[in-house]
C-alpha cells in the first residue's frame, strides 16, 4: 500500500511540510501567532513556549536533514540503519502527536495539525520502507 506513493514525492512532500511547520514555529516565536494555540493551549508562560518552540524548531530541522540524505539530495555518508532508526522514531512522533492534536483545546491543532502530522508518519514510513 504505502509503496504506491512515489519515494521522491513523499520526500517532497515531507520537506514542504516541514518546511510550513518551521515558519510557523517561528511565528509561534516571534508571537506573530499566539502560543496560546499551540501544545495543547497548555503553555504557562512565554519561556516555557520558547523552550519548547527552539526544541520543535530544532527537531524538524534534523529531519530535514534526515530526509535530505535519505532522498539523496545530500550526499553525505551515513548508515541507512541509522537513518531508518530515526525515521521511526519521526513516525511515533508524528503517530503521538496526531493523538495529541485530536485531544489539544486549539481548533487550529485538531483541524489543520492532526491531519497534517498523520500525512508526516504515512509519508514517513513510506520513505523508511524503500530499500
Amino acid at each position: 500500500m504505502f509503496k504506491k506513493i512515489p519515494f521522491k514525492i513523499a520526500i517532497n512532500i515531507i520537506l514542504l511540510l516541514i518546511g510550513f511547520i518551521i515558519i510557523f514555529h517561528f511565528l509561534v516565536l516571534t508571537q506573530t501567532i499566539p502560543f496560546n494555540i499551540v501544545w495543547g493551549g497548555k503553555l504557562k508562560n512565554e519561556s516555557e513556549m520558547i523552550r519548547l518552540e527552539a526544541i520543535s524548531i530544532t527537531i524538524n530541522i534534523l529531519l530535514i536533514f534526515v530526509i535530505l540524505i535519505k532522498g539523496n539530495y545530500l550526499k553525505l555518508n551515513f548508515s541507512v540503519k541509522l537513518l531508518n532508526a530515526i525515521l521511526w522514531l519521526f513516525i511515533l512522533l508524528f503517530a503521538l502527536n496526531t493523538i495529541g492534536n485530536l485531544l489539544a483545546e486549539s481548533s487550529i491543532e485538531t483541524i489543520i495539525f492532526t491531519p497534517m502530522t498523520f500525512i508526516l508518519s504515512i509519508l514517513c514510513l513510506r520513505i523508511v520502507i524503500e530499500k
